[in-house]
């Protein structure tokens, strides 16, 4: 149990929360949302003791572990992946490394048989003789191959890294486990094995995460970080969206019905206060005005970007056919006699364990890479609208943002650019910024204003949800749902792809291919897709 009291938060003069007063109780996963910079992993960082509170404080039960989800991806190059994984309980992996230092001396004193013998005892007590078989079952449920269990982390590949050290964090269910983007980088074989793992762990579970389907899956209650503060919810993501609309829905009723009460008390008043007769009932109404209280309804840091793809003009039947695609890195055929036809209302989501791959394709399809067999035909009135995964070299001027996005296009009016940015949530003097000194989420969001700016009626989007926060997702969620001509994406959003996908093309290690026209939900589901990727070797 962790109970949280009066706890607030702040760096300079910048307060991220104050006054906070949770419990975190056993049984219960917690997801953690806000909008970017709100301080969810600063929150996290508060309950490791990484970094002190500015005021109040944060009670842990005695003798509960506390479990991490390391996020550096080149941590323990020498460990090997097994190691690592069993690292996830200090206290245990401590132990076995002084065993491991007392039984490689060539001779015992007395003092170290006595210790030898106190840590053998923990030992069997924290069941070290399951550890390691214990750990290999955790990797393999996440898909890592038995290849990598010995490997060093340094010659593992980056994605199996990742894997490793999730395990490392759900070893040997620890008391309270911390999760900041646990789905980052993972399979949909993974993370549904992720989900299902969370959905049944007896413990206390915070998570912060950017995909919606999985915080509706595993969550059992919201913490919302706004207004500077933090408020709870009982249930998932859907009934936090619900519920907080609902609550400030309310409130603004009821202030609407204050403020029409106190306009007829003042009105009354006014028309009477004069008149001898009518003059107790004046200060009886005044007394009732002095105690109406407006709510004080507080602008929230959560803001949403108005996303749309308008259309110039409408796409004809002839799009795209790609027949007998091929296309080899070095010796590996990465793609084999790939073949398809987009048609007008198509949604297609690309699938393939190797992101590289989905991103060759799409370069090739976009004319920025070559093919080694094959042919690509575009239709005539095709206008295609590309956002790549890697937007680096759009950012490598020294340009501000309105500069920029008007560098594109040849529109002379500021006020039309401004006003534009400002749907994109660049307002005020944010439109003067530098492009190269952006973040993530902002380039991310530049990018997206080119596009609309462009108004393509065929899409190829590239991982278009990296770096955007909760709300930018869910408002290009939207508009990707209203735009009305053919999308090629791929995303790692599991909500984008049920609620987006008509279509389904997966691109095997091995080069060969499957082309289904399911939604999403029916493609993940389908035992013959599953067939499909054992027979092709898919982990």
């Amino acid at each position: 149990m962790i109970q949280v009291n009066n706890l607030s938060l702040r760096f300079g003069k910048r307060t991220l929360f104050k006054d906070v007063n949770i419990k975190f109780t056993k049984g219960n996963c917690y997801g953690l949302i806000g909008a970017n910079g709100s301080g969810k992993s600063s929150f996290l960082k508060v309950l490791t003791k990484e970094i002190d509170t500015t005021s109040g404080e944060v009670i842990i039960s005695s003798g509960e572990r506390i479990s991490v989800l390391n996020q550096d991806h080149y941590a323990y190059p020498e460990k090997k992946a097994l190691d690592v994984v069993i690292m996830g309980n200090e206290k245990l992996y401590s132990i076995m490394m002084e065993k491991e230092k007392l039984y490689s001396k060539g001779e015992f004193s007395e003092e170290d048989g006595m210790r030898i013998a106190e840590l053998e005892a923990e030992f069997l007590e924290l069941d070290g003789w399951s550890a390691e078989a214990n750990a290999a079952t955790l990797l393999n449920s996440l898909g890592v191959d038995e290849v990598y269990h010995h490997m060093k982390m340094s010659d593992i590949p980056v994605k199996v890294r990742v894997k490793v050290l999730l395990a490392s964090a759900l070893f040997d269910d620890p008391d309270i486990l911390l999760l900041d983007e646990p789905t980052n980088s993972l399979d949909i074989k993974a993370i549904r094995w992720l989900e299902e793992f969370l959905i049944n762990f007896q413990n206390t579970v915070i998570v912060v995460s950017h995909d919606r389907h999985f915080l509706n899956k595993v969550c059992t209650h919201i913490v919302d970080i706004d207004y500077q503060k933090m408020k709870l919810y009982v249930g998932n993501y859907d009934f936090w969206q619900q519920s907080s609309s609902l609550i400030l829905k309310q409130m603004k009723d009821a202030n609407k019905k204050k403020e029409e009460k106190i306009k007829e008390l003042q009105d009354f008043i006014a028309r009477f206060s004069a008149n001898a007769s009518k003059s107790r009932q004046a200060t009886s109404r005044k007394k009732s005005l002095e105690k109406i209280q407006l709510d004080e309804i507080v602008p929230s840091s959560r803001k949403y970007p108005y996303i749309d793809f308008k259309t110039e003009n409408k796409v004809g039947n002839e799009i795209l056919k790609v027949t007998n695609l091929t296309k080899k890195v070095g010796d590996k055929k990465i793609i084999d006699k790939l073949s398809f036809t987009v048609f007008k209302g198509d949604k297609i989501t690309f699938l393939c364990d190797d992101d590289s791959v989905k991103t060759m394709l799409f370069k090739i399809l976009v004319g920025e890479e070559k093919y080694d067999k094959g042919s690509i035909e575009w239709g005539k009135t095709v206008k295609l609208g590309y956002l790549p995964q890697d937007n680096s070299l759009y950012f490598d001027k020294d340009l501000s943002i309105i500069d920029w996005i008007g560098s594109f296009y040849d529109i002379k009016d500021e006020t039309v650019l401004r006003g534009f940015l400002g749907r994109m949530l660049f307002s005020h003097d944010d439109v003067f910024k530098k492009v190269n000194v952006l973040s993530g989420g902002e380039k991310s969001r530049c990018m997206l204003s080119k596009l609309m700016l462009l108004e393509p009626n065929t899409l190829i989007l590239d991982e278009v949800t990296n770096h955007l926060d909760l709300e930018t997702i869910t408002s290009l969620n939207e508009g990707l749902e209203r735009f009305d001509g053919p999308i090629l994406f791929t995303t790692r959003d599991y909500e984008l792809n049920r609620t987006l996908a008509t279509r389904v093309i997966e691109i095997f290690p091995n080069g060969k291919w499957i082309d289904r026209p399911y939604t999403f939900d029916q493609y993940t589901d389908s035992s013959k897709v599953d067939k499909i990727r054992e027979e092709n070797r898919v982990v």
